[in-house]
């Protein structure tokens, strides 16, 4: 059944724009009725309204590196086409956001949410910035050029490179479309090569302080600032290990051989079974305490500024998050504790939603 958000919170009618989440591929694990909310996931339609959420980012996942065998820009048409069915069963309680007014719209209204479509990795693309469109027309507005080094750039897990040529028409062809580029993922390298290219505002979805918590997924403070001069915005990362370094070392302590023992087959059973047994093994890891959000989102303000800073969760594509976090029933909670850390009630707003929702008005025009 649908969990109810936390009936404790202090902050009452408070809104919600997350950045980014994986719950679309729950589908193609089987068992997710995301309008019904009757599944395992952390997030499904009754909790995102019942929360208050009033616009949602679905990720569209399809790297090559995950997915060797499928054919990929097909694969990332059939993942689009289940958010829009979702749209269309959800009794207009979710709508598709494509432009400014959409999002306005959304942030005005109550009982509905929208919902906005990213790609995280490129990878559909077959290599070629010019696809982009193929995918625009169907809805597509934000784009991770890279999860794992491809065609279009290196990432910080990965070899660390920067974009190739065709990624820097990629870059380019995004602001063209009005499709916000988004550098969650990428290598430093990268993300200065993003500076450089784009005029437009551009947002980390769902990465952290690296100041904080050393995870090359998580930005520097030279990298907050320089977000920040543009007018982008960084979305809180929930995920554990991205957020608390003690868990952080335990979790790469685990997962960084797993991940390399999984690279050197190719065998998907044997995927499979090193990836099963590697979830086994960091939901043991002891959790963090919720504060570890707001030390995050303080920081980002006291480097960037209070309009620099918002919410891209990663909720259905992370493992463990901190203690009492639980999905999207914890929204309001976060609201609580942003105010209860000092935050004043315009900056919890702002990290909420409305920098969010500013940022990508304005690149989606």
């Amino acid at each position: 059944m649908p969990k109810d958000p936390n009936p404790q919170s202090k902050i009452q009618n408070q809104k919600f724009f997350d950045a980014h989440c994986d719950t679309v591929m729950r589908v193609f694990d089987g068992g997710l009725d995301f309008v019904a909310g009757q599944d395992r996931a952390h997030i499904d339609l009754p909790r995102l309204l019942a929360a208050g959420y009033c616009v949602q980012l679905f990720a569209i996942f399809a790297p090559k590196s995950q997915y060797p065998d499928r054919d990929l820009r097909t694969f990332a048409d059939d993942i689009i086409a289940v958010i829009k069915g979702w749209v269309e069963a959800s009794g207009e309680r979710m709508r598709l956001v494509t432009e400014a007014s959409h999002i306005r719209d959304m942030c005005a209204s109550e009982g509905v949410v929208g919902a906005l479509l990213g790609m995280e990795g490129a990878d559909p693309l077959e290599g070629r910035a010019e696809n982009l469109a193929h995918f625009h027309q169907a809805g597509l507005r934000s784009l991770i050029p890279a999860w794992s080094d491809n065609a279009f750039s290196g990432t910080c897990m990965g070899s660390g490179g920067p974009l190739t040529e065709e990624g820097a028409k990629l870059i380019e062809l995004a602001e063209a479309l009005r499709v916000m580029v988004d550098v969650s993922h990428l290598s430093d390298a990268a993300f200065d090569q993003v500076c450089r290219i784009t005029r437009r505002p551009f947002v980390a979805s769902h990465s952290n302080c690296r100041e904080i918590c050393p995870s090359p997924r998580n930005l520097t403070d030279e990298q907050i600032r320089a977000l920040a001069a543009r007018g982008g915005v960084m979305g809180i990362n929930l995920s554990a290990d991205f957020l608390a370094p003690d868990t952080m070392v335990l979790w790469n302590a685990i997962a960084g051989p797993a991940y390399a023992a999984a690279h050197q087959t190719s065998d998907p059973a044997e995927k499979r079974r090193i990836r099963e047994e590697t979830q086994a093994k960091l939901v043991q890891i002891p959790l963090p305490p919720a504060e570890w959000i707001t030390r995050h989102v303080q920081h980002a303000i006291d480097v960037g500024g209070e309009d620099c800073i918002g919410l891209g969760g990663d909720l259905d594509g992370i493992t463990t998050m901190p203690i009492g976090i639980t999905g999207a029933e914890s929204y309001p909670a976060i609201a609580d504790l942003l105010s209860e850390a000092g935050l004043t009630a315009r900056q919890v707003e702002k990290v909420c939603w409305r920098n969010m929702a500013r940022v990508y008005a304005e690149v989606l025009g």
